[in-house]
């Protein structure tokens, strides 16, 4: 568990320094989910399920802030309280069931880290940073979307090609 902190916690710190990116839609949160769920029924590597489930864990985690937000509902470390319960929630549902994907294995490793720490991290900051770049490229746009659906293209696409450059890596080791 402490060799994955080195890995963990500098992603963490990058995803709390991001304010910015709270803007989530719920066609976001669905497309990751439907993707999440069929990379798991084609029986696709478990490194490119888990860039799914990372950027997933993100759509909910800031929908959740933001929706926090919108309610009033504020208190000191809200934001970090939310991420880490997220993602403290996944790490722990993952460990007990060895019989199917499980963080820890030996022999379950890219890089020499677990594919599925490496796989959410990956997606998580990725998502992230699909989402500040909709927000950017908004802004020097007067506040409007270069294209319908902007908001969803941009995470869902940096997705698929990232899990397709992960696919064809994994294919290789």
């Amino acid at each position: 568990m402490k060799k994955y902190l080195k890995y963990i916690l500098p992603s963490f710190i990058f995803l709390f320094l991001a304010a910015q990116a709270q803007a989530i839609c719920p066609i976001c949160i669905i497309g990751v989910g439907a993707g999440l769920g069929l990379a798991r029924w084609l029986k696709i590597d478990d490194l490119v399920t888990s860039l799914w489930l990372g950027a997933f864990i993100m759509a909910i985690a800031l929908w959740t802030i933001d929706w926090l937000e919108k309610k009033k509902i504020r208190f000191i470390g809200r934001k970090i309280l939310v991420l880490v319960a997220y993602y403290g929630l996944t790490a722990v549902s993952l460990w007990p069931f060895p019989q199917y994907t499980h963080i820890g294995h030996p022999y379950h490793t890219f890089w020499g880290i677990d594919k599925i720490v490496l796989g959410i991290t990956i997606g998580s900051i990725i998502f992230l940073l699909a989402v500040i770049t909709h927000e950017e490229l908004k802004k020097k746009h007067g506040g409007k979307s270069y294209f319908p659906l902007q908001r969803v293209v941009f995470p869902i696409a940096t997705l698929i090609v990232l899990s397709v450059i992960f696919y064809y890596l994994t294919l290789t080791k």
